[in-house]
């Protein structure tokens, strides 16, 4: 399976001029060294199963095996995703499943917060999962940028009466460091994986003040019908919202996109929602959808939780904002991806593409990230191969304020296993999942043949920064 990967890396190259060598340098001078001959080893400490991926410096085409540490769906999962996010203290959290698991140190020691006690009388009695269906629950996690954690978890009709979505609200508060709960019982059903981001505050609203709000949709009625989700002020009780009108008709604003010198904290890298959610957080307050109506323009929630079209244009609808100020886009072309930064606003934009079309038939998941205090892009793609199974992959783009293009590519897993996204195929994979930890490590989920549900894999080998 090694080889079958490095033929596909090496086809993969030949479309990516500019960003390869031969390590012998230019017009004879000193060969370049490949990049992991720096890498040094973050955990030393043993893990249970630890496996060698195969990795390649693009720039000098050398190849090496790197140590990634990986986890089954006994580790927040559940049997088709896992949902990654990571804090900038370094923890890991994972709410593929029912409840809320994360690890302080890399996967070592784990822990899980089941609810139990009530935090407050306007929550409901809880509502266990039935004896035997465990393992049915998905939700969602994020960390806010006062260091709050917001996350909630859905149980598809289960409980006494067995037909109405169980939708809880799990909030660990920074300030009291402990977590709360709430249940929310919603007048529609909930309906599949929820998408979960910060409006960053602080808000005032008619529902309510604090720090930040919370907007959580579904997967389903998102993606199909535009249809809205809930909303929180406090990351307990939430509301129903609805999404504005694509053809337009709300009050159009000017806001200032060029956050260069606005002084974002590090909480930016790591409150990235997962990119189906098709919005950031807006540094100086709210929330930006990019290329949300017709024409292009953006939508904007403000600080009131209230709709404004914004007329600036994005290239794509997933963007991300990091802790430096940059934009970052990402635009999914058959099997070309484009990665666009601008670091002036949204006025101007850089660009790099990645080209796959002789190595995959399809791309069957993607996902990235950025981390402005590392200066590293990370882009996840599960793609179908034209050999036949999928292959997970991650490029690693070190410095992509000087130079976008990939400086490593990393096959996660074995690559011999197909697996399709949606309820009813018996092998299932369905959605990319990727973070990054404060330190530079990549966590990401894959599916191959060593499991017959996904996996996650936590990187152990990183250059020195």
């Amino acid at each position: 399976m090694r080889r079958v990967l490095l033929c596909l890396f090496i086809a993969t190259s030949t479309l990516m001029a500019g960003c390869l060598g031969n390590g012998e340098g230019i017009a004879g001078k000193e060969k370049v060294a490949p990049i992991f001959d720096d890498y040094i080893m973050i955990d030393e400490a043993t893990h249970g199963d630890a496996r060698e991926f195969i990795t390649i410096d693009l720039r000098t085409n050398e190849t090496t095996n790197t140590t990634w540490a990986v986890f089954n769906k006994d580790y927040g999962g559940n049997c088709c995703e896992h949902y990654i996010a990571t804090t900038i203290e370094g923890d890991i959290m994972n709410i593929g499943g029912e409840y809320p698991v994360y690890t302080e140190d890399r996967g070592h020691a784990w822990d899980t917060y089941i609810p139990g006690v009530l935090p407050d009388t306007q929550c409901r009695t809880f509502v266990p999962t039935n004896p035997g269906q465990e393992g049915l629950g998905e939700g969602s996690i994020v960390q806010a940028t006062n260091g709050d954690i917001i996350s909630m978890t859905w149980f598809p009709y289960i409980g006494a009466d067995g037909k109405i979505d169980k939708f809880y609200a799990l909030l660990y508060d920074d300030s009291e460091e402990e977590w709360k709960w709430c249940y929310n019982r919603l007048t529609e059903p909930f309906y599949d994986r929820s998408w979960q981001v910060e409006v960053v505050g602080p808000i005032s609203s008619s529902l309510g003040s604090g720090d930040w709000a919370s907007i959580i949709v579904s997967n389903f009625w998102h993606q199909t019908q535009n249809a809205g989700g809930q909303i929180s002020v406090d990351g307990l009780n939430y509301y129903p919202f609805q999404f504005p009108n694509r053809g337009g008709g709300d009050p159009t604003i000017e806001l200032d996109l060029n956050f260069t010198e606005a002084g974002l904290t590090a909480y930016y890298d790591v409150n990235k929602p997962h990119k189906e959610m098709r919005s950031f957080p807006f540094p100086s307050g709210g929330l930006l959808f990019p290329s949300y109506y017709d024409n292009g323009n953006a939508a904007y929630m403000d600080t009131t939780l209230s709709w404004n079209e914004l007329e600036v244009q994005f290239p794509s609808e997933y963007c991300q904002i990091d802790s430096t100020g940059s934009i970052h886009c990402m635009k999914n072309t058959g099997t070309d991806f484009t990665h666009f930064i601008s670091s002036d606003g949204a006025n101007s934009w850089q660009n790099y593409t990645y080209q796959m079309g002789n190595v995959s038939t399809s791309i069957e998941e993607w996902e990235f990230q950025a981390n402005g205090e590392l200066d590293l892009f990370v882009l996840n793609i599960r793609y179908q191969s034209s050999e036949g199974p999928d292959v997970d992959m991650v490029y690693h783009v070190r410095g992509y304020s000087e130079d976008m293009s990939p400086d490593t590519l990393t096959y996660i897993g074995a690559g011999d296993l197909d697996s399709t996204s949606g309820a009813g195929n018996d092998i299932r994979f369905d959605f990319a999942s990727l973070a990054i930890l404060s330190d530079g490590g990549v966590v990401v989920a894959f599916h191959d043949s060593t499991d017959v549900d996904p996996l996650f894999a936590v990187e152990l080998e990183l250059p020195q920064y």
